[in-house]
């Protein structure tokens, strides 16, 4: 996008499946939807993963380290290397969001004296400090430090790249606020996608990444993977054998980690050490998360109920109705208000018909089971490329966004009447 090129030439073997090279340009594109990403594969293919936003990331700024997680080594080697005389000065000037307040009310509570020198600390007293620090209310670290990627850029991330698997569902997602391991802070975000063509049969897939960057091997040793085997995903609505363990389901489960230092467990960066702090925050995201996601499964098993229903009311009904008059010898009578009573619900019905090969036919039939008169909007993501607006010729259309999100407005739906939107896609 700056007009900086790079090339290099990289000898490797080149496999394919959830390791391979497209798989982290695929992931690596979910979370930096402002990036436009070609490859040409060594069949010839070429593979493109254009943004899915104009909005690029604000640059981070450097901070001191957060004394919140300090674990006694790393103070220690903080200690040693100072510059202050005072471990007063060392609390103030070489961490973040220490005041002069605080530090005073550390000190009080380690009982160490003010003008002790930072390279004299012992490690007792390293310990009194740490234990000294948990007791303080202390200002959460500041976010500008860190590059999240925010809940409306996840979710389009994952609708661009995921489009081809046509989720039903993308769970809000969720990011949640800084916290600190070690002394570093970091931030957890979170998203799930459900239904549509994601494979039900076997775990769930899981995409990890730390600092924008894809995580594709070593899944069992990361904490994200811990976090997410250790939840109980029965409640919200996944199989789960035996309460633990990855869930079952057609899931996609997305987590970020940003921080000033990801703890990961080796050199080669493969996976996040599981920090109680950072296995509480990924739980707590997730669960957030998965609350969406079980509202909205309650939805589809509510919508399949009153379809149901629906059916009945419908099919059967009028054929009662039609019986009853054939042997009463009587007029039909107008079941609308009938179905109302026993309804209560606006009530979408769609249906898809196929026109020729490659031609369809949308219908949406609202009815106004209700006795009060509706207003409403209607919305619907279509796919943009077999779009022609000339095909939405319904007197309730407004809209067609840069997104393909189409929208109707219905005006005075009256009760027990219905009205159909109809468009075509090629």
């Amino acid at each position: 996008d700056h007009g900086t090129s790079v090339e290099f030439t990289i000898k490797g073997r080149y496999i394919t499946g959830k390791q391979s090279i497209f798989e982290y340009l695929k992931n690596t594109a979910i979370v930096n939807p402002h990036a436009s990403i070609t490859f040409h594969d060594p069949d010839g293919k070429k593979w493109t993963f254009e943004k899915a936003t104009e909005i690029v990331p604000i640059k981070p700024t450097e901070i001191k380290p957060h004394p919140e997680g300090m674990e006694i080594g790393d103070l220690m080697k903080y200690a040693q290397s100072s510059k202050q005389k005072n471990v007063e000065s060392f609390l103030r000037q070489d961490f973040s969001r220490v005041t002069k307040r605080i530090a005073d009310e550390i000190l009080e509570i380690s009982k160490i004296k003010i003008n002790t020198a930072p390279g004299k600390l012992t490690r007792d007293n390293c310990a009194d400090l740490i234990r000294a620090i948990g007791k303080v209310k202390i200002m959460a670290p500041q976010t500008d430090c860190l590059s999240p990627i925010g809940d409306t850029l996840i979710k389009k991330g994952l609708m661009h790249v995921m489009d081809g698997l046509r989720p039903d569902y993308y769970a809000t997602p969720v990011t949640r606020a800084p916290k600190t391991a070690n002394g570093n802070p970091f931030v957890v975000e979170a998203g799930i996608v459900y239904g549509g063509d994601i494979p039900s049969e076997s775990q769930i897939n899981i995409l990890r990444f730390a600092n924008r960057v894809p995580l594709l091997y070593q899944q069992g040793a990361c904490a994200i993977t811990k976090a997410i085997s250790d939840m109980d995903w029965r409640r919200y609505g996944l199989e789960q054998r035996g309460g633990k363990g990855i869930p079952y389901g057609p899931a996609i489960i997305l987590v970020h980690v940003a921080s000033t230092k990801v703890p990961f467990t080796s050199e080669g960066k493969e996976a996040i050490a599981s920090y109680p702090e950072i296995i509480n925050e990924v739980t707590a995201a997730l669960r957030l998360c998965a609350r969406n996601l079980k509202s909205h499964l309650n939805k589809i098993e509510r919508r399949s109920k009153t379809h149901a229903k629906f059916e009945i009311v419908q099919e059967i009904l009028p054929e009662l109705a039609k019986k009853t008059s054939e042997y009463l010898n009587r007029p039909v009578p107008n079941l609308d208000r009938t179905i109302t009573k026993i309804m209560n619900v606006v009530w979408i019905e769609p249906t898809l018909e196929k026109l020729g090969k490659n031609d369809r036919r949308c219908t949406y039939t609202i009815y106004n089971y209700t006795n009060s008169v509706r207003n409403f909007g209607l919305h619907a993501h279509v796919p943009k490329e077999s779009v022609n607006l000339a095909l939405f010729t319904d007197p309730c259309f407004r809209e067609l966004d840069d997104t393909g999100r189409a929208f109707w407005e219905i005006k005075d739906l009256q009760p027990s009447t219905s009205t159909v939107i109809t468009f075509e896609l090629n």
